[in-house]
């Protein structure tokens, strides 16, 4: 059993040429007894976004605040606050803030995708 708080949790700036302005948590994973998964918070500030790449895992998402767009194999889709998206395995993906505020959204991915 587990129970945190946001606050509570490391924040991990992403260091990348590829992203700007990416803050990654990780919420729930193995070491609260969540095996197999991972729940990671990200936060994209002003002009922030994560790199455009692919891999090998699928992973769900849901906007927490903000806005923003979610590039998916080659077409751009405008999510916010409560906004949900599938990305499938192997799918060319990126996130990038489009709001002046934060851009805030959970990332569930199989326990290989947070290494």
């Amino acid at each position: 059993m587990f129970v945190g708080h946001q606050a509570d949790i490391p924040q991990i700036k992403i260091q990348s040429p590829e992203a700007n302005a990416v803050i990654k948590q990780s919420l729930v994973g193995p070491d609260q007894g969540w095996e197999g998964w991972v729940m990671r918070l990200f936060t994209l500030g002003k002009n922030g976004y994560s790199p455009r790449h692919t891999h090998a895992w699928p992973h769900i998402n849901y906007i927490v605040e903000g806005q923003g767009i979610l590039f998916l194999e080659g077409k751009e889709y405008p999510v916010e606050k409560g906004s949900t998206a599938y990305v499938p395995s192997n799918a060319l993906h990126q996130f990038k803030n489009s709001g002046n505020e934060d851009f805030v959204f959970i990332c569930i991915v199989p326990e290989e995708g947070d290494r």
